[in-house]
């Protein structure tokens, strides 16, 4: 009997996470009879590494979500973040040290951002979406739209072959993860995010510093959007100025599809996982079962509508 409760208990806790698993399920049951080829090796790697950014970005907008905020400049700060790494791989720079100044920069934006929003207290919906117009302008006419070109020959795949450096890229996925799960979950920091976006003025009542909370977090957002720009640059010959387009949105999505409540407080990485995984096959299955890539936006947006209408009823039976 306690056995059955516990399975009840543990369902509920995690009823979001189980309804977008089970939809993963049921995508991959279709392909599986109607495009088998879907399940190949090569194509796995090559959908890994073109989500990864899309994941490592999705931890830090889920940090930024649970405190009650959102950051609309991350796919303009990753196209800002990306030429950085060329740039500084071209003037001679270590790969290692290049990824540093595009995690730096990124930090940098991260944390303007967040001091506008925590500090001076404006919206973080009009303090990023300037951020994002600046950012992507500012970029547009220092690079007149021109791409980073003739990157030197250890730049690409870290000097790795294609699948070590799939593997090696697999591996910081799951640390990250790994790190940012036990951090909210084991850490102060973690508890305080959460209290933050849960309410803000109960938080200070008990001593947290929410002002603090808020920065730290997009700061780290921006630490994680360079990392993923350097990452996913190191996959080309050349880097585009307008890299991250649409970025910002993928993000979102993909963190209110895995169960985090826009308004804060509420929310998983198990969960923003899967709305990684999710969202980032649909565009991929629909060219495998032959149907128009032009109705991958229409069914993201069904599934974000969907996602959205079953938290806010989930959060009114609460």
């Amino acid at each position: 009997m306690r056995i059955f409760e516990e399975t009840i208990r543990l369902a509920r806790t995690w009823s979001r996470e189980i309804g977008v698993a089970a939809t993963i399920v049921l995508l991959y049951a279709v392909l599986f009879f109607g495009g088998r080829t879907y399940f190949s090796a090569e194509n796995f790697g090559d959908l890994f590494l073109a989500n990864l950014p899309v994941l490592i970005v999705s931890l830090g907008m889920l940090l930024i979500i649970l405190t009650g905020q959102i950051d609309i400049s991350v796919g303009s700060q990753f196209a800002v973040c990306s030429v950085i790494a060329g740039v500084a791989a071209k003037a001679g720079m270590p790969v290692a040290l290049a990824g540093l100044a595009a995690c730096a920069a990124g930090a940098l934006f991260g944390a303007i951002g967040g001091g506008l929003v925590a500090f001076l207290r404006i919206p973080s919906i009009v303090v990023t979406l300037a951020m994002m117009i600046a950012l992507r302008d500012g970029l547009r006419w220092s690079t007149q739209g021109a791409w980073i070109e003739n990157l030197p020959p250890g730049f690409q795949w870290l000097s790795l072959t294609q699948s070590r450096f799939t593997t090696a890229m697999a591996v910081l996925a799951v640390a990250l993860v790994a790190a940012t799960a036990a951090g909210l979950r084991y850490l102060k920091a973690g508890r305080a995010v959460l209290a933050t976006g849960s309410s803000e003025a109960a938080a200070r009542i008990t001593g947290i510093r929410t002002d603090r909370v808020v920065f730290s977090v997009f700061a780290l957002t921006g630490a994680l959007t360079g990392l993923a720009a350097a990452l996913n640059a190191m996959r080309f010959h050349q880097i585009p100025s307008n890299a991250g387009l649409g970025l910002e949105m993928k993000v979102i999505a993909a963190v209110v599809v895995g169960g985090a409540a826009i308004t804060g407080g509420s929310g998983t990485v198990i969960g923003a996982v899967l709305g990684v995984i999710l969202l980032g096959s649909v565009g991929t299955a629909l060219t495998f079962l032959g149907v128009s890539a032009y109705w991958e936006q229409a069914i993201q947006g069904a599934i974000i509508l969907a996602a959205v209408a079953i938290n806010l009823a989930g959060r009114r039976r609460e």
